[in-house]
Formats: C-alpha cells, structure tokens, sequence
C-alpha cells in the first residue's frame, strides 16, 4: 500500500500516518514554526470535486534536500523559483506538470494533490508526500 500524505488539521485533506520515513505536512509556506495550522482561513468548507488539477512539485530523491527546499519555501521564496533550483526531475520549468486527470499520476501525490487547496507560486500551499518516485513538495494552481 502508498503511504498517504498527514496534514494539518486546517487543510482539506485527511490525516493518515504513514511510515516514519514518509512524513508529510501541509503548509501554508509562510510560517515561522513548524505549526502551519496558525494562520489558516480554511473555514471548514470543503472543496468542490475537480476532474483535473493544474500542479507543480518539487522532486528529490534524498529527504535532506527535500527539507532544504521547504527551507525555502517557510522562508518566502516563490514555488516556481525553488523547484528550479532543488527539483531532481524533467518538470524543472518552476516544477509545472501541467493538467492532470485523476488516474494520470501516482496513487499516494493524487490524493495528496487533489485534497489541496489551490494557491499561487508567490504564496504557495503545498504538501510533502513520499512516493517511489521520492520526496515530492506538491502545490495546485488550479481546479477544474
């Protein structure tokens, strides 16, 4: 079985704990601690189902420089900006993958990704997951 992404109580995802290795948090990208539920205006309403998410992600395969690329993002860099310098993979344009339907991507960063909110590059939400592929940073542009 995928290990599953854990977020903050604030987000619209569900909670599920997973392997040690394999902790995820949802962020607001902008905090000053750990605890990326101050802060969120959620209000408790649910998102609309979407048939497609516009996405971008940083990939790494070592869960050290996975960090220092949230690093980055908690201290107020643009997504697009730090998936260029840090991002491992082929999307290394601001990490863009473009349009997904559901059923495109990995079981674990599709749940993931379609349970976020969507936000922009310069105020990134964004989510750690750990798929076979490694350590994914995950945010939605947009929802259709």
């Amino acid at each position: 079985m995928p290990p599953k992404a854990k977020v903050n109580k604030d987000s619209k995802t569900s909670t599920n704990d997973s392997k040690k290795d394999s902790k995820s948090k949802a962020s607001g990208g902008k905090s000053k601690n750990d605890s990326a539920t101050e802060g969120s205006s959620s209000g408790g309403k649910a998102l609309k189902p979407a048939t497609a998410i516009n996405a971008r992600h940083i990939l790494c395969e070592k869960h050290s420089k996975k960090e220092e690329a949230v690093t980055k993002l908690k201290e107020g860099a643009k997504f697009d900006d730090v998936a260029k310098e840090f991002s491992e993979d082929k999307a290394r344009q601001g990490g863009s993958l473009g349009w997904k339907t559901r059923g495109a991507l990995d079981a674990a960063f599709e749940k993931a990704a379609y349970d976020l909110e969507p936000s922009t590059t310069a105020n990134p939400k964004y989510i750690e997951v750990k798929t076979g592929h490694g350590y994914h940073v995950i945010m939605v542009e947009g929802r259709r």
